[in-house]
């Protein structure tokens, strides 16, 4: 093989799962290794087999924390890989949470679910990876700074740049010689490119003059206005007022990782400020408790750093550690704010909160950052009358509000810019980590600049020759499989089952009067709701 080969593992035409293996003449290494999240079709790919030999690979390149980009990393070590995991110090310092965390999350979910399937008699399940893991894969991990060059296998060296999306977050930048070329082939990886005026960091920073650029995509399609800070606080301010009740909660969901310490930084301000009341202000969320410690250690790197630690030390603010604490907060009098992940309502201490507050008028639930397909904050957001969280019904009657000014992702106008600004760009721009809508709308943006044919949106595990003359197609590629349209997804699979047995329970009661078949249609009703959303 002379040139490299690069193929998309995750991320293809999804927003989770980031995993790139880039194949060279010296060796293969992997940008990224993330965890697939959102609906139970995409959390399947996490229990397959990965499509390639770990132990082949010879390094791996975290573009930043967020276990969408390293929650399969432990899996990685567990199934023979054992090189360097190279990331920025500060990466480094909040996977050492954050990936604890995500084997702990594991273990009781998998002990929820096995509880299920036990009823059922069906085969037991395993968590992914174990502590353990994680362990072996925190000692593989070696710290690079920003802006300096380091090497990564024979013939391929790398350089991080600020892509201002977290704390420690980058893009990728790679030189690989080819033989025979004098010049070496150069790549981008943008990793998650976050917007102007981003709250703590610093705008995206990126080279110039590559010849591939793989970019993602997210909000693709979405044009927010323009903000400041200062606006941004006010939308907070208001909703914060709007949701006042004697006796009521304030809830958000929040990732417990940039989206938390941003969240904090903000209320702590308004009440500095006066802008709003002296209001209590919980965090339900031991692991955003570390990672507040991190962005700490790390606040010379923030923008307001000082200000930030003043927040800090306000006596309103409060960390919730142990589960007593966390079940406290149900008898906790008088209007008061909860943090809590996960962001999407998919995990975490936010749907114990949810369950005790859903159904109550005095409430109000307020989304923060984008809520994936399938998800259980997407089926709020979208209206949703009732809803299941581990196996139990509830009636929403709380307030469902949202504010878009957090998201940590910049909107498509500015991925748009953020990719003409690495001009000139010789051969093709992937575009990866969005959903289909997203990806198009990038695509409409870019079309007139790149024209369609260099403008390239993979699917899972699709593989491209890389060439100084373009990318080339590999013949041997996986078959992509085949994926669900995005409104497809947005119905969870089980309510479709649920849908058919209720046809089926109805035609059973109209031409029989046994016994034993309307059992066995109300039992697989029953387990169709048991494994349900939420379940």
């Amino acid at each position: 093989m002379t040139f490299p080969r690069l193929t998309f593992h995750g991320a293809a035409r999804a927003v989770t799962g980031s995993c790139f293996r880039l194949e060279t003449e010296h060796g293969a290494l992997l940008v990224d290794c993330g965890m697939f999240q959102g609906p139970k079709t995409e959390k399947e790919l996490n229990y397959r087999p990965f499509p390639f030999d770990p132990a082949a690979i010879r390094a791996v390149i975290l573009t930043h924390a967020h276990i969408d980009h390293s929650g399969l990393l432990p899996k990685l070590v567990r199934a023979g890989f054992g090189g360097p995991v190279h990331a920025t110090t500060a990466t480094t310092d909040l996977a050492s949470v954050m990936l604890p965390d995500s084997a702990h999350i594991q273990a009781v979910e998998v002990t929820q679910l096995n509880r299920r399937k036990a009823r059922w008699h069906d085969d037991l399940i395993e968590p992914i990876y174990d502590g353990a893991d994680v362990e072996r894969t925190l000692a593989q991990m070696v710290p690079q700074p920003y802006d300096q060059w380091f090497n990564v296998l024979p013939g391929v060296r790398a350089r991080l740049w600020n892509a201002g999306h977290m704390l420690g977050s980058a893009s990728l930048e790679l030189e690989v010689a080819v033989s025979g070329h004098k010049a070496p082939l150069r790549l981008l990886f943008s990793g998650d490119i976050g917007p102007a005026a981003k709250l703590l960091h610093p705008d995206p920073q990126a080279p110039t003059g590559v010849d591939y650029v793989i970019c993602e995509g997210t909000y693709g399609d979405t044009d927010r206005p323009a903000t400041s800070e200062a606006a941004r606080r006010r939308a907070l301010r208001d909703e914060v007022r709007a949701a006042i009740r004697p006796d009521g909660a304030l809830l958000i969901p929040s990732f417990a990782v940039e989206r938390a310490q941003e969240l904090i930084a903000d209320l702590m301000q308004l009440m500095a400020e006066g802008e709003l009341p002296p209001i209590p202000v919980h965090v339900d969320s031991p692991l955003a408790l570390k990672a507040t410690q991190v962005f700490a250690r790390h606040r010379r790197a923030l923008q307001d750093g000082k200000r930030f630690s003043e927040g800090l030390a306000s006596s309103l603010l409060h960390f919730t550690q142990s589960v007593e604490q966390s079940m406290a907060l149900d008898h906790v009098h008088g209007f008061h704010i909860v943090i809590a992940a996960s962001g999407m309502c998919e995990a975490g201490r936010i749907r114990h909160r949810l369950k005790n507050w859903l159904w109550r008028d005095e409430a109000t639930v307020l989304f923060v950052g984008y809520q994936a397909q399938g998800t259980l904050g997407r089926i709020l957001f979208d209206g949703a009358q009732s809803v299941r969280i581990q196996g139990e019904a509830f009636a929403v009657r709380a307030r469902i509000r949202s504010i878009d000014l957090y998201s940590g992702h910049a909107d498509g106008a500015e991925l748009a810019d953020w990719i003409r600004a690495r001009e000139p760009i010789a051969q093709a721009v992937f575009l990866v980590h969005g959903e289909e809508p997203a990806l198009e709308g990038l695509v409409a943006r870019l079309e007139e600049d790149y024209g369609s044919a260099r403008l390239i949106r993979p699917v899972l595990d699709e593989g491209f020759e890389l060439t100084p003359a373009g990318a080339k197609r590999l013949d041997d590629s996986a078959a992509p499989p085949p994926r669900l349209k995005p409104h497809q997804v947005a119905v969870p699979d089980w309510h479709n089952e649920v849908s058919r047995l209720i046809l089926d329970v109805n035609d059973a009661l109209k031409s029989t009067a046994d016994d034993r078949a309307r059992s066995v249609l109300i039992r697989r009703l029953r387990r169709a709701l048991d494994e349900g959303q939420g379940g």
